[in-house]
């Protein structure tokens, strides 16, 4: 009597598209501490001329001359 035997086979998991990671970059952006600075020194300036103004405007403004390259 012969026995049979049964045949498996395992089917390989399917691979998974493997997608690259994505590094961060550097930002080419002023730092923090750089607008914190710059900010400081447009307050001082408008406290100065007497203009009105917030320190949230000070902080956009030297934001975006910083990034302007306005240094």
């Amino acid at each position: 009597m012969t026995m049979a035997v049964k045949k498996t086979s395992k089917a390989s998991p399917a691979k998974k598209a493997v997608k690259p990671k994505k590094t961060a970059s550097k930002k080419s952006g002023p730092t923090e501490e750089q607008i914190r600075k710059k900010a400081e020194e447009i307050y001082n300036d408008r406290i100065a001329r007497g203009a009105d103004g917030t320190a949230e405007e000070d902080w956009h403004l030297a934001e975006k001359l910083l990034k302007a390259g306005n240094k």
